[in-house]
């Protein structure tokens, strides 16, 4: 509903916050006073985007939403569309996801949550885009969940309006009927991934970030109210997990998709035919068998995801650590 997202919109129309973002780049400017002179520094982009990811590695400590930014990046980024060349209406990782009627659609259940969480920080750093702050903040949740490092980069420009949204319907499902005529689930994923760029090798990957999170019923319609593992948080209770401790990023998700034994945990039809299709199979076997295998193809895969359809301002940002 459109009420959810008011005032996150407000915010992020590029051309009503011009005056604004003025005025705040004053207010930002640090009196760093010494002994024999005074100075006036200019906080930098880089240097918001170092503050901001601070903030933020603080905000998922404390709140433990790790798997709903993981999940708004993939969402914002996953409308990607390798076969339009124009920005923004190739999709990807623009911030669009911010705006009604892209937070509303059907995929997007829950989302708005994500969205609120991260509010005041988009706030305080003006110069840090929406685009980058998704993807900043789902990075960071995989790494404090005990997930590998991303060497993300920044300068990721936003979408302005809600005229610039991507259309609904290029967000993979979870279960059937698949859009279009699609029959068996792994065929969908194929569907969806080859239009963003993706490989059998790298769909497999992708779909390991499922050891975080949950499923909830009055979202997707999936899984139980609540099971043993859920029932009492961390968080907000309830909801079906893929995976036992569903807080920590490791090679859970593969092992106990496998496995298949465990009513409390969540199986999708999309999850099943990792281990059925054999395009996919080799690689699912693989990361059930390495942690360190997975991690490695992991990263790389959602560095790429997290760059689907960017517009750099102007030349991207890159941090050592």
């Amino acid at each position: 509903m459109q009420v959810q997202t008011t005032r996150v919109v407000t915010r992020s129309t590029c051309s009503a916050v011009t005056a604004t973002r003025s005025i705040r780049r004053l207010r930002r400017r640090e009196l760093v006073i010494s002994s024999a002179t005074q100075t006036v520094r200019r906080t930098t982009k880089k240097e918001a985007i170092k503050d901001a990811r601070d903030d933020v590695r603080e905000l998922i400590k404390g709140r433990h939403c790790n798997p709903i930014l993981v999940r708004v990046a993939w969402h914002d980024s996953g409308t990607y569309d390798k076969n339009i060349s124009e920005f923004p209406q190739r999709g990807g990782a623009n911030g669009s996801v911010r705006f009604y009627p892209e937070i509303t659609h059907a995929a997007n259940s829950g989302l708005p949550v994500a969205v609120e969480l991260l509010k005041d920080i988009a706030d305080k750093y003006d110069g840090v885009s929406y685009a980058d702050l998704f993807q900043m903040a789902s990075a960071q949740a995989i790494e404090l969940a005990g997930g590998p490092h991303i060497p993300l980069r920044y300068g990721r420009t936003d979408t302005c309006t809600e005229e610039e949204v991507a259309p609904e319907g290029r967000l993979p499902a979870g279960e059937g009927p698949f859009p279009e005529g699609v029959t068996m689930p792994g065929d969908h994923l194929r569907k969806v991934f080859y239009r963003m760029g993706f490989n059998d090798q790298e769909i497999v990957a992708l779909s390991g970030a499922h050891t975080l999170g949950r499923v909830k019923k009055d979202r997707s319609g999936f899984g139980k109210e609540k099971t043993k593992y859920t029932e009492n948080g961390p968080g907000t209770p309830g909801g079906t997990s893929w995976t036992i401790e569903w807080l920590k990023f490791d090679n859970s998700y593969f092992k106990d998709v496998k496995k298949h034994d465990d009513p409390d945990l969540v199986v999708l039809a999309t999850d099943e035919c990792l281990f059925a299709d054999e395009g996919f199979r080799p690689y699912a076997e693989k990361y059930a068998e390495s942690q360190d295998a997975f991690f490695e193809d992991y990263a790389k895969a959602h560095l790429k995801l997290s760059e689907l359809g960017v517009k750099w301002d102007p030349e991207p940002i890159e941090f050592d650590v």
